[in-house]
């Protein structure tokens, strides 16, 4: 009898911006020997760790918690470890780090931060500083199929990209990154110039029909999240049926795909 695997709380974050020809999300390729979407462009994300769920409890951090509140935290924290930029506030202030605020920060911490040497809470409490949590819109929730040997149950958010912050991969868990138009990194996958694993593709889809950055903020926070945990049934040796609800506005309940299973 196999046992399933359990999911592992995870958080991803769509970093957003208007670009000249239209709405642009930020994108990272993945290291080619990681064992979970392996070589895929994706959004900046991964687990939820202790030291999330320590900020998330902490009123010295965060002083209106919600149920999903270490899942944000993860967000930010893996936002500013993968592509460098923090999505922070200095305590008492309005506006996020300045450009040379998080120069040093980064030089300092972000090396450290994603090799788990120090927490999340060491970076926001040596420089004062709060999550800008407030900035996170609920994009998307999904749980990867039970027959997985790897699995994640990951909460998706939508932000608008800090101006004044450059985001560029970190050269260990991402080798690439870039910044693009959800329906350029489609057809650049239909044209097999990249790899998308089911759900980045669903997302990318959902996001495709969003203009520009106050367009996809305010869709997201009218809309209500429907978890997305897929069925797959296999057709052949190469493609596969998956079933995810309707309700979750990906345009259909049924999806024949060939891209292979992210772990």
């Amino acid at each position: 009898m196999t046992t399933e695997a359990i999911a592992r709380p995870a958080a991803t974050i769509l970093l957003i911006r208007d670009g000249q020809k239209g709405l642009e999300v930020f994108m990272v390729v993945r290291h080619h020997q990681i064992d979970f979407a392996a070589g895929a462009l994706v959004f900046p994300g991964g687990r939820v760790d202790k030291g999330d769920h320590t900020v998330a409890a902490n009123d010295t951090f965060v002083r209106n918690p919600t149920r999903d509140m270490p899942f944000r935290i993860a967000a930010i924290r893996e936002t500013f470890e993968e592509c460098g930029v923090l999505l922070a506030r200095p305590r008492g202030g309005d506006r996020l780090v300045t450009a040379d605020e998080l120069l040093k920060i980064e030089q300092q911490y972000r090396a450290p931060l994603a090799a788990a040497q120090i927490g999340f809470d060491v970076v926001l409490g040596e420089h004062e500083l709060l999550p800008a949590t407030d900035m996170l819109e609920h994009y998307a929730h999904w749980i990867t199929p039970a027959h997985q040997p790897k699995r994640y149950d990951t909460q998706f958010y939508l932000v608008e990209a800090p101006p004044e912050q450059v985001a560029v991969h970190d050269g260990h868990e991402s080798v690439d990154s870039i910044w693009i138009r959800p329906a350029e990194a489609l057809a650049e996958t239909e044209a097999g110039r990249y790899k998308l694993v089911f759900a980045t593709l669903k997302n990318l889809e959902k996001l495709s029909r969003r203009s520009c950055v106050a367009d996809a903020m305010a869709t997201a926070r009218s809309s209500m999240v429907v978890t997305v945990q897929p069925k797959s049934a296999k057709i052949d040796d190469v493609r596969r049926k998956l079933i995810i609800p309707v309700e979750a506005g990906y345009g259909g309940p049924e999806f024949i795909v060939d891209i292979p299973p992210a772990s």
